[in-house]
């Protein structure tokens, strides 16, 4: 029979797994408050990952409450003692429960991650000659939710010469508009590289892969 400690141990990897699967929508959050785009280039190998993840958590911590429950109805059966034992917190249903919703959190935190961004306020009032006017298509590894394209955003909303742009982490891509008399593409590729978050390939409109 498995004792509780081991039902601890499987408890918390799940917790672990559900964590790691979100991580790489975690850390971007975390960079933009501390200033370090950066932060985030360790951790954007995980994101492939995440579906097994989520898998390896939600098996993990259905098995560790069937663990509890079959350990509750065991000790019912089994103890005909007046008095139980009293059962410390982090052994108890309640901890589990309070690990699983975490857990659940964790796992569904790319859809609400939106909701920590704030919008980016466009302040720029530069002027820019329409026959200048170039749009650019930037395949991005490592985008999982709304958050990852919001660290962009903000990233090219820094960027002089840059128009507009409309980032998709569903389309794994960011559609650049920017006058290439003011601002190259190269700068434009090197700032999305400095959130952490990688160009693969560009291509301008009517134009040539790069």
């Amino acid at each position: 029979m498995i004792n509780i400690k081991s039902q601890n141990t499987i408890s918390g990897i799940g917790f672990l797994s559900a964590f790691a699967a979100s991580v790489c929508c975690i850390v971007p959050l975390i960079a933009l408050f501390a200033s370090s785009g950066t932060l985030f280039g360790n951790f954007s190998c995980i994101e492939p990952a995440r579906p097994y993840l989520i898998g390896l958590s939600i098996m993990v911590l259905s098995f560790a409450w069937y663990l509890k429950i079959k350990s509750i109805k065991q000790l019912e059966t089994d103890c005909n003692c007046p008095e139980e034992k009293k059962e410390k917190f982090v052994q108890s249903k309640k901890f589990l429960g309070i690990l699983t919703v975490f857990a659940l959190l964790m796992i569904f935190f790319p859809s609400y991650a939106n909701i920590f961004y704030k919008k980016p306020i466009d302040a720029r009032n530069t002027f820019i000659s329409s026959l200048n006017i170039q749009k650019i298509n930037f395949r991005i590894d490592g985008m999982s939710c709304a958050g990852c394209e919001q660290t962009i955003n903000n990233e090219l909303l820094k960027i002089k010469g840059v128009i507009n742009y409309k980032t998709s982490y569903e389309n794994k891509n960011s559609i650049v508009t920017f006058d290439p008399s003011i601002v190259k593409i190269n700068s434009i590729k090197e700032g999305i590289d400095k959130t952490g978050y990688k160009v693969k390939s560009y291509v301008l409109v009517n134009d040539k892969a790069k």
